[in-house]
C-alpha cells in the first residue's frame, strides 16, 4: 500500500508528515478558511472588514486549491482518499467528486465541522466518533469508529506513570501538571496558566508544570516565566513549543488542564487522566463547547468556562484536584467509559475494505 499526504500550504506543523516513516509521499495545496465566531452575529461579523477581506481572499485561495488538487489526484489516481476535516479537505473533495475517486471523511466531534459538511454530499462514507444518530449525514453512509489515537496511548498505571516521569527527568517530584492547548497552541488558555502558575509552585513545593504553548508562543511564554519568577520556582517549569511524545507527558501528569479538542480528548480518555477542561467558546458551530458539555454531564471532567473569573476559577479546580486524590481516581474512572482504543484499527480496517470493494 502506497501512502500519499495532502497538506495545506503554509501550515505551521505542515513539516510533521515528512517526517512520519509510514508516509511515503506528501504534497501541499493552497486551501482557504470561512471565518465564522460562535455567538457573533452574522451581521456583526459581516461588517468586520478584516474578516472580510480575508475571507474573500480565501475563496480564491479555495478556488486554486481545487485546480492543484485536480491535477494532483490525475497525476497520484488514487484508490481511496480520506479527509480527516479541515480545510485542506473542501478543494480536494471537491476535485475527489470531479474525477470520480471515492472518499471517506471523519468526524471527531459532536459536531461535523464545516468542511465536512461541504463535500458530504459526494463521499462514500462518513466515518464519526459517536453515535451515528448525532450526525446529519445518511445513516446507511455513517460508521461509527470513534477517534483514532497514536498506539502509544495506553491505559496508565501508577508503574507506567513512574517510568514516563523518569523519561522526562522529573521523577523526583510528587504532584506534575500538564497543560496544553493543541498542536498550535491556545493564547486564551496560556495566558490563564500564566496567571495561576506562581501561586501553584509556592503552594506546592513537590510541583513541576509542564506547559505545552504551541509553537507561536513558546518563546514569549518562556521569556514570561524568566522574568516573573524566581530561580527555585523557574526549575520547576518546563516550557514546550510542541511535543511529539505527548503521551509521555500527559502520562506522566496527575491533572492535565487542556481545551476540549475531540483527539485531545479521546487521547487522555485511553490513558484515564484527571482532566480540567477550558473549552473555546468562539470555534465554529460551538464544537469544544459541545464536547465539554457531554463530558461533563457524564461527571468525567472539571471545565473551567473562560470568562473575567477564569484564572481563579482554574486555580480553584486544580488545587482542589491536586489536594483530593480521590476526586482525581473518580474522574480517571469516568473519562475512562468514553476510551476508544480500538478507533484506529477499525478505521483502518474501513478504508481497507472500501479499497478492495
Amino acid at each position: 500500500m502506497h501512502l500519499v499526504y495532502i497538506g495545506q500550504r503554509g501550515d505551521k506543523l505542515g513539516d510533521i508528515p515528512t517526517r512520519d516513516a509510514s508516509i511515503d509521499e506528501t504534497y501541499v495545496i493552497r486551501a482557504g478558511k470561512l471565518r465564522r465566531y460562535h455567538g457573533q452575529s452574522l451581521l456583526k461579523q459581516l461588517l468586520d472588514l478584516p474578516t472580510l477581506t480575508k475571507n474573500v481572499r480565501d475563496i480564491f485561495r479555495v478556488l486554486i486549491g481545487t485546480f492543484e488538487s485536480w491535477r494532483l489526484l490525475g497525476k497520484l489516481r488514487p484508490d481511496l482518499i480520506f479527509i480527516k476535516g479541515g480545510f485542506v479537505g473542501v478543494p480536494v473533495g471537491i476535485a475527489a467528486s470531479r474525477r470520480h475517486v471515492p472518499f471517506i471523511t471523519h468526524d471527531s466531534d459532536s459536531v461535523p465541522g464545516l468542511a465536512n459538511r461541504l463535500i458530504a454530499r459526494w463521499a462514500t462514507i462518513h466515518a464519526v466518533a459517536l453515535p451515528k444518530t448525532v450526525y446529519p449525514y445518511p445513516l446507511d453512509k455513517t460508521v461509527t469508529v470513534g477517534v483514532p489515537v497514536q498506539e502509544q496511548f495506553k491505559k496508565v498505571d501508577e508503574k507506567l506513570e513512574q517510568s514516563y516521569r523518569k523519561d522526562l527527568g522529573i521523577q523526583e517530584y510528587k504532584k506534575v501538571i500538564f497543560i496544553t492547548g493543541g498542536g498550535q497552541g491556545a493564547k486564551k488558555l496560556n495566558m490563564m496558566v500564566m496567571d495561576i502558575v506562581p501561586e501553584l509552585l509556592r503552594d506546592y513545593d513537590d510541583l513541576v508544570i509542564v506547559h505545552v504553548a504551541g509553537r507561536k508562543h513558546d518563546q514569549s511564554i518562556s521569556e514570561h516565566y524568566s522574568k516573573t519568577l524566581s530561580k527555585p520556582y523557574l526549575s520547576r517549569v518546563m516550557v514546550k513549543g510542541y511535543v511529539e511524545d505527548l503521551y509521555k507527558y500527559s502520562g506522566a501528569a496527575d491533572v492535565v488542564i487542556a481545551r476540549a479538542g475531540a483527539t485531545n480528548i479521546a487521547e487522555f480518555a485511553v490513558q484515564g487522566k484527571a482532566c480540567i477542561i477550558v473549552p473555546n467558546p468562539l470555534l465554529t458551530s460551538g464544537h469544544q463547547l459541545k464536547n465539554a458539555e457531554i463530558l461533563t454531564n457524564s461527571g468525567a471532567v472539571k471545565l473551567v468556562t473562560e470568562s473575567k473569573n477564569s484564572a481563579r476559577d482554574l486555580l480553584s479546580a486544580t488545587t482542589y484536584l491536586l489536594n483530593n486524590p480521590k476526586e482525581r481516581q473518580m474522574l480517571e474512572q469516568k473519562i475512562c467509559t468514553f476510551a476508544n482504543p480500538d478507533s484506529a484499527k477499525h478505521l483502518a480496517e474501513l478504508i481497507i475494505s472500501s479499497v478492495q470493494k
